[in-house]
């Protein structure tokens, strides 16, 4: 490795990075992450944090998952890459694919399609969903419904399904018969509903008002969160997803659950479908399926979607979509040794019981600075805090604070995310009592040096 003065000199010089201006970060460069050890993250200057982002949403098992490395280097050994294009398969895919029908048995799914990652999934699930119904002789069914303030990756058709402008605007104009209804976030919507049981109702009843808008035999698939993540961690009332789920059955649109951040154990369950009870006719999975060690994911199919392609007489099931990288040995083995540990390990008792610690331990912070408008959170480890400058008038706070705040806490141990004007954590499912109160410490710091 180059040496520092190396390393800060030529930062984000010849690099761009996501979700950041160009410019601006050539300016005030990114912190240089160097060194990580279990729950924990390093810079160039060793200072040392409790990453309470968790890699990003997706270092589950902390960064010393020692199976996890193994399986990789011994992967690599046997067989480092091989395409699974029709034709060749390998056997770490034939293991995840019989390993991921047994773990998301209670969601109903039957196959696995492998890809690059989450955004990978989405993709394959919308290609998919328009697929399934011409094969069923419904070719007009091509639109696709989602959440405001819902999060759907960074390919052309995920970011046409995303409810934030701020992952739309500058890429205009996107894909066609897109179209979006209220989130239930009960702090900010249309309605002015603060009671998240009938802001649920609300949301619902605009799905439906949609749906006979744009008329159901339009209409391919409904794509949603079980827990919206970026869009600002919001948490949907418990009858919400369940009365989706009755909907879309009811008129003949597919059920898509965006489960990248919420598989695998994030919400306190092993899926965020699981957590509201729902079976969903596909599962977008990525991020924690790896620990974030390799980049992979897998598009979750149930059965009875499965069975229409597989039944097809007419060679319109076939399938003219993947990826380079899709089934690769190396992401495969890493999978299936990091689903062992993940089971060994049981981490939604620990997601549970320590996301229960964080939403209390953010709800005092809430008392104590006025600057917290609204916390968010209570379904394992994913919590939020929405920062006001004024509480009555519920008035966002320039981005610049927010940074502020997260730069005390990362002074003072922790590393936390910033979404515009709220500050989100994810971290690691491992994590300790000790550390979460870390967490709640460097946060509190940087509260009181913004406010």
């Amino acid at each position: 490795m180059k040496d520092s003065n190396f390393l800060k000199e030529n930062n984000a010089k010849f690099i761009w990075h996501p979700m950041g201006h160009p410019g601006q970060l050539r300016n005030n460069t990114p912190a240089i992450i160097t060194g990580a050890s279990g729950v924990r993250i390093s810079d160039i200057d060793g200072h040392e944090t409790i990453d309470a982002v968790g890699g990003l949403w997706n270092v589950n098992l902390g960064y010393s998952c020692q199976p996890v490395k193994d399986a990789i280097s011994a992967q690599l050994d046997d067989l480092p890459y091989y395409s699974a294009f029709a034709g060749t398969t390998n056997n770490a895919a034939i293991e995840l694919s019989y390993e991921l029908h047994d773990w998301f048995a209670d969601e109903g799914m039957g196959r696995a399609f492998f890809t690059s990652g989450g955004s990978d999934s989405v993709e394959t699930s919308l290609r998919l969903a328009r697929q399934y119904h011409k094969i069923r002789g419904e070719a007009g069914r091509t639109k696709f419904l989602s959440l405001k303030k819902g999060y759907h990756g960074t390919h052309m058709g995920g970011a046409s399904i995303n409810g934030n402008n701020r992952f739309r605007i500058a890429y205009e104009p996107l894909l066609p018969g897109c179209f979006h209804i209220p989130a239930p976030y009960t702090y900010r919507n249309p309605f002015n509903e603060s009671d998240p049981a009938k802001l649920a109702d609300l949301c619902l009843q605009a799905l439906e008002d949609e749906i006979n808008f744009q008329g159901a035999e339009t209409i391919a698939a409904f794509v949603m969160e079980p827990v919206l993540g970026a869009g600002g961690i919001i948490p949907p009332h418990e009858s919400f997803m369940p009365k989706v789920w009755e909907i879309c059955t009811r008129n003949g649109i597919l059920l898509i659950a965006d489960e990248v951040i919420t598989g695998f154990g994030r919400t306190g369950q092993w899926s965020g479908s699981r957590l509201w009870g729902v079976q969903p006719d596909m599962m977008c999975t990525a991020k924690a399926i790896t620990n974030g060690y390799f980049p992979f994911g897998a598009l979750m199919i149930s059965e009875a979607i499965a069975q229409v392609f597989e039944n097809d007489t007419s060679g319109s099931a076939s399938i003219g979509h993947g990826y380079t990288y899709s089934a690769h040995p190396v992401g495969a083995a890493a999978a299936l040794a990091c689903l062992a540990e993940t089971k060994r390990l049981n981490v939604v008792e620990n997601a549970a019981e320590r996301g229960t610690q964080l939403m209390n331990g953010v709800v005092k912070l809430m008392q104590k600075h006025a600057m917290v408008g609204d916390v968010r959170g209570g379904y394992g480890l994913m919590t939020a805090l929405e920062l006001v400058s004024d509480r009555q008038a519920k008035t966002p706070v320039d981005k610049s604070i927010a940074g502020q705040v997260a730069k005390v806490a990362y002074d003072n141990g922790v590393m936390v995310r910033v979404s515009g004007h709220n500050i989100l954590m994810s971290p690691p499912l491992i994590i300790s009592e000790q550390d979460v109160a870390g967490i709640i410490s460097g946060l509190d710091a940087g509260l009181t040096a913004a406010g």
